[in-house]
């Protein structure tokens, strides 16, 4: 396993499923942090004495920034690009005080789990992933794609729960349920098949620190592609797309959820960036095919281009599987860096979050302020209809 690790935080919130300057000591003094798994040779390091927040005497808590004169002028209308206009980053609730110092950061758990047929083993395999996850930090735990059934349109009728029924209808959420409320923290549960009336979805739980379901994604984009000679697969021959952007706010910070083929698609991950988004969790299974090419590409490219966090949970690899994931989940910082990432085997990414610098690269790069509204627009329909 390669875990690679940047700094993190925390937050607080409700579900909204519409729905820092410098210091004398330096921060891997503070906090020894462990060096990154992949460091790309063209990005500068983290600076260790700037973009901080402290806290005075006075209880009140200083954000430094460097100020960056108007490049594009007040008629390109940049506000305008996004419409509604895109909501103010929230602030992260939850933090990390040393000395004088704040640090907006916790970790986060990737669960690479391998897959059976034996659903009651999955789920008790998954529940001790979590645990192990809790025990040795992280504060937010994703699961992948699929983690309790086969990934087939033969097995999901199979394998559906009525999650909406919940306790013996859906065991698998009501393990989510358990251990996030036991455990105290935060699980983005991968994707299960949900049944509900005569339709199957294919989606995405979340469980706030209460054992509570803050959130539910049903798969908004179907993988239905066919790739002569290589690949071929129809979601839709048995799974309904589902009709919501959702993005909830949670105990680490307010996420946007996608699942697997959703990350193809950027105007879901510019809606969450404009409705505020510290962090996009997509639990995927990416095939042999498409993922060596586009997995990592696509998960970079979300991140750079909204300036967030991008984490993503693969299955592990099972070349005896009738559908064979690509594996390597992965959690990808604000400038398209990858942060920790694995390869295809069974393990858990234990990595560090830090808010603080989704706020810096937005300094360093202020492309909220430089687009042309003038020109283009992002239209958020779910929002606008809600006003």
């Amino acid at each position: 396993m390669k875990a690679a690790i940047s700094s993190l935080t925390t937050t607080t919130s409700k579900n909204l499923n519409l729905h820092y300057s410098s210091a004398t000591l330096s921060r891997s003094a503070l906090l020894n942090p462990k060096p990154l798994s992949r460091s790309p040779s063209f990005l500068p390091p983290i600076p260790t004495k700037i973009h901080h927040t402290r806290i005075d005497f006075s209880g009140k808590s200083h954000f430094h920034t460097n100020n960056f004169s108007p490049v594009m002028a007040s008629s390109y209308k940049p506000e305008q690009a996004r419409a509604p206009p895109a909501l103010p980053l929230p602030a992260p609730p939850v933090t990390k005080a040393i000395y004088f110092y704040v640090y907006i950061l916790f970790e986060i758990g990737l669960c690479q789990l391998s897959v059976t047929p034996d659903k009651e083993r999955n789920i008790a395999h998954a529940r001790k992933a979590i645990e192990e996850a809790a025990q040795r930090g992280a504060q937010l735990v994703l699961l992948p794609e699929i983690w309790n059934s086969p990934y087939s349109n033969d097995s999901f009728p199979i394998y559906a729960e009525d999650i909406d029924a919940g306790g013996d209808a859906s065991p698998s959420t009501a393990m989510l349920s358990e251990a996030a409320r036991l455990l105290k923290i935060t699980i983005v549960g991968g994707s299960i098949p949900e049944r509900s009336g005569d339709k199957l979805y294919n989606t995405c739980c979340v469980f706030g620190a209460d054992g509570k379901l803050k959130a539910k994604h049903r798969k908004i984009h179907l993988f239905d592609i066919d790739i002569p000679g290589k690949i071929t697969f129809i979601e839709s021959k048995t799974l309904t797309a589902g009709q919501s952007p959702t993005i909830v706010d949670t105990d680490v910070g307010r996420i946007g959820i996608g699942i697997c083929y959703d990350l193809r698609f950027q105007e879901l991950a510019m809606i969450y960036a404009a409705r505020g988004a510290h962090l996009l969790c997509y639990p995927g299974a990416f095939n042999m095919t498409t993922g060596p090419l586009h997995w990592e590409l696509l998960q970079r490219a979300r991140a750079a281009d909204n300036q967030l966090y991008v984490a993503t949970c693969s299955p592990a690899r099972d070349t005896e599987s009738g559908y064979v994931a690509w594996g390597h989940s992965t959690l990808v910082g604000p400038f398209g860096e990858v942060l920790a990432t694995t390869e295809h085997e069974e393990t858990i990414i234990i990595a560090e979050i830090d808010y603080s610098l989704v706020e810096l690269r937005r300094t360093n790069l202020p492309l909220q302020k430089q687009r042309r509204g003038d020109l283009y627009q992002l239209v958020d329909v779910q929002r606008l209809n809600s006003e």
